[in-house]
């Protein structure tokens, strides 16, 4: 009868060697634990509650208990007294008073005989149903829970023959907060790794030209924002839930490439050059493609914290990843790019990268032991000739192997059709992924692993999947109940369920009487009303029709309802969603208006909208970013090849995700659309600088996009993937999903920035045509250069230039 699942303690008891529960020893030790749970205290200042304090109360001012109780209490009464002819029947059994009751959801595992007499059963489930009606009531009850659980816990340690999984109404709550706890240390590993492999991928041997303090600046970056925002949202009384372990990868992923690509631009500045000109050099060709890549995620992640959003974990996952986003853009404008102005001068006054010390010429470090020689290596100035000035920094080990090998390496002629090959393959296993693919329908998929949530329900659904949640019928018209032709389409709707009411046991029989008798509406419903009310047999369903007087004190009925439980198959669980989409088309359909509820349907449109609307919040963002971007970008076809391999970056995700035992829930469908903005992320500057490239040949340009931008695209993905590495270990299904989603976006993009486009565009459009621009001799420049040079150094510290 309830509306909503309340407070309640529940337990599965089975045996580890399947053997009959229904027998004496099994028999005796349930109701033994049903003594035991009924017998819990909870203590409060001046009263002790117990079960009888707290729980529903029957008709008869009794607690409610579980049917299978009072079978078994019947059993062990028959046994006691030598009668062998009690037997009981499944699902609906019947007992000493009379009544039929419903025991679908209190035996599992169940061997029936025939005309359904069951002969054994391998599990019993027992409910305890708690009052919650203030403050005070759902305090007790909670702890009554908690409780419940370890007397449970406590019944098993000295019953060891049997297993027993508790489970109440905070079970779920609570084993989903305990992800971030079991996380902790190894996000601090994570965090350890990333540190150590952004201080590497920007040092070199250089000891001038290294920036070990911006790899590690750049880190300190995208945490402060990630800080910044988890402060805001503590302070403005929003909540914590375990989905906020995505936020420092989802900032890792775009912040970290941010600052590898102002740190890239630095490396393409001339050294001679003052600081201001490099630090606005850096900016010009970074921060546009940075700026619109951060509007992006502001508008899909703003689209998600919006009000279309109907999950509140998502939602506030989104807000928080917009707030953190936002934050970390001024903080790359500022704090990092305050940063690099103080690199850039102690690399323009030879200072040392690390200890910000002076380095010695080359004459002076000769003198030196070879470890101090090693420590201070630099390459000056006056050393270089006019030819390798540019190449100063080739020594960085990620540039030299982009430059001298991989470019040259993916675009030669026999390596194109393997790739093209390995393409195809990608596609045939993202397809047959694809067509696999299946929404996330377990709540277990977002709890830690050792959890009592991953217990119950695995027992559960071994057990007790055989029939679905009792599904409330409710016709809340006033129809012609004496009407043969109502009441056929009410029994109509209702074919293949069990019914669990007896109202509409009463109705069938009412509509058998009143078709040999011809009852008219009146005397029907006086006979109705009298029945309910006087028959003990159903007197305890008269809540299931609400009657109503008129003005001449004729009785009408006003509502009615009936319960039905379906037949499902135990390995599928799609199909409780199907009934529960059916049951409400034919509610839209029918000729009688009903509804259909169970508490459980809240969790199943909360995982079908946890789908639908961050995709439909993802689609509305793609339009709008392609409509936006339509009038920035400088090339049409960068929105067409942007649009194309983000399409085959997601369609390979989505494949591979199901092929590696990922459902489409709402973890998922969040890092999808991540994935979207980490793709234009990686992929927007490398097609941006091969289509607005002229001049030189297709492979020229595939070649120079990936010198200029591979390198921050490569240093971004290593610290991103032994970033995420810790996180598979993470004992939390959440975790797990999480890992796995965001490991293959990460995966695809590069598959995807170093060999799917590098290969594609070097024989698909746009050409480049050789042009070469005349030169008009009347266009000449007049440049006069001033240089103002520190006396005690053969440095230029500054430089004047007029045109």
């Amino acid at each position: 009868d309830l509306q909503t699942p309340g407070r309640y303690g529940r337990v599965i008891i089975t045996s580890f060697r399947k053997a009959n529960m229904l027998d004496q020893h099994h028999t005796d030790l349930i109701l033994k634990l049903h003594s035991a749970v009924t017998r819990i205290q909870v203590q409060r200042p001046g009263f002790n509650y117990t079960f009888a304090h707290i729980c529903i109360l029957n008709n008869d001012k009794t607690c409610i208990v579980d049917d299978i109780v009072h079978v078994l209490e019947e059993l062990k009464a028959a046994r006691s007294s030598n009668r062998t002819n009690f037997a009981i029947t499944y699902p609906i059994t019947h007992l000493k008073d009379g009544r039929e009751v419903y025991n679908g959801h209190q035996l599992g595992g169940v061997t029936v005989h025939s005309k359904d007499r069951v002969k054994s059963a391998e599990a019993i489930q027992l409910t305890y149903y708690l009052q919650a009606i203030n403050s005070l009531n759902d305090m007790v009850a909670e702890k009554w829970e908690s409780i419940f659980c370890d007397t449970v816990e406590l019944f098993q340690k000295s019953n060891r023959k049997v297993k027993m999984y508790p489970f109440t109404s905070s079970s779920l709550k609570e084993d989903f907060q305990k992800t971030s706890r079991v996380s902790e240390r190894y996000l601090i590993t994570s965090l350890v790794l990333v540190v150590t492999l952004a201080i590497l991928c920007c040092s070199m041997q250089d000891c001038v030209r290294s920036k070990p303090w911006l790899g590690l600046l750049g880190l300190l970056t995208v945490t402060l924002a990630t800080l910044t925002a988890a402060g805001i949202i503590n302070l403005t009384g929003g909540k914590y839930n375990s989905t906020f372990l995505g936020i420092p990868f989802v900032m890792l992923g775009h912040g970290l490439y941010g600052t590898f690509e102002m740190l890239s631009s630095w490396r393409k500045t001339r050294e001679d050059q003052h600081v201001k000109e490099r630090t606005a050099a850096v900016f010009a060709d970074s921060m546009l493609s940075f700026s619109l890549t951060t509007a992006m995620y502001l508008v899909t992640f703003g689209i998600g914290a919006s009000p279309f959003t109907n999950i509140e974990a998502a939602r506030i996952f989104c807000c928080n990843s917009c707030i953190a986003i936002f934050f970390n853009y001024l903080y790359v404008l500022s704090f990092y790019g305050s940063s690099l102005v103080f690199t850039g001068y102690i690399e323009n006054n030879y200072q040392h990268s690390i200890f910000c010390r002076k380095v010695p010429k080359p004459e002076v470090l000769q003198e030196k032991p070879a470890w101090y020689r090693f420590l201070l290596t630099a390459r000056f100035s006056e050393d270089t000739d006019d030819s390798e000035e540019t190449n100063t920094y080739e020594s960085h080990l990620l540039v030299w192997f982009l430059k001298r090998y991989y470019c040259d390496w993916i675009t030669n002629t026999y390596v194109k059709p393997f790739v093209v090959l390995f393409y195809l393959v990608y596609i045939s296993f993202a397809l047959m992924g694809y067509l696999q693919v299946s929404e996330g329908s377990d709540l277990s998929n977002i709890v830690a692993t050792a959890t009592r949530t991953i217990e119950y329900t695995t027992a559960q659904q071994k057990y007790f999947s055989n029939y679905s949640p009792v599904i409330g019928f409710y016709i809340y018209e006033s129809i012609e109940y004496w009407n043969t032709s109502v009441q056929e389409d009410v029994l109509e709707y209702t074919k293949g369920f069990v019914r669990i009411s007896w109202f509409e046991s009463y109705l069938n029989y009412l509509r058998k009487l009143n078709i040999s008798t011809g009852l008219p509406k009146k005397n029907f419903t006086d006979m109705l009303r009298n029945s309910f009310l006087k028959t003990p047999q159903f007197a305890h369903f008269s809540e299931d029709i609400i009657f109503s007087k008129k003005y001449n004190n004729e009785v009408d009925v006003v509502a009615s309802r009936m319960f039905l439980v379906a037949k499902t198959m135990e390995t599928k669980r799609e199909e409780l969603y199907d009934l529960l989409e059916t049951l409400r088309k034919l509610s839209l359909t029918s000729k009688v208006k009903f509804i259909v509820f169970n508490p459980s349907f809240v969790y199943m449109d909360r995982y079908a909208s946890s789908v639908g609307a961050p995709l439909q919040n993802s689609c509305i963002s793609a339009l709008f970013l392609l409509f936006f971007s339509a009038f920035l970008v400088a090339d049409s076809l960068i929105n067409v090849w942007l649009t194309l391999t983000v399409a085959s970056v997601e369609f390979g995700v989505i494949g591979f995700m199901t092929l590696w035992k990922v459902e489409l829930d709402c973890i998922s469908v969040l890092c999808l659309i991540y994935g979207i903005n980490y793709t234009i992320d990686n992929c927007a500057p490398l097609l941006s600088t091969f289509v607005l490239g002229k001049e030189f040949t297709r492979t020229k340009w595939v070649k120079n996009a990936l010198e200029v931008h591979g390198v921050a695209i490569l240093q971004s993905y290593l610290c991103y993937i032994v970033g995420l590495i810790p996180l598979a270990a993470v004992p939390s299904n959440l975790t797990r999903t999480l890992f796995r989603c965001l490991f293959l976006i990460a995966l695809v993009t590069f598959f995807h920035c170093f060999a799917i486009l590098p290969v594609i565009l070097t024989f698909l459009p746009p050409s480049k045509k050789k042009r070469k621009e005349k030169k008009n001799p009347e266009n000449r420049e007049e440049i006069e250069c001033v240089e103002m040079v520190d006396m005690d150094s053969t440095r230029v510290v500054d430089q004047i230039t007029t045109v």
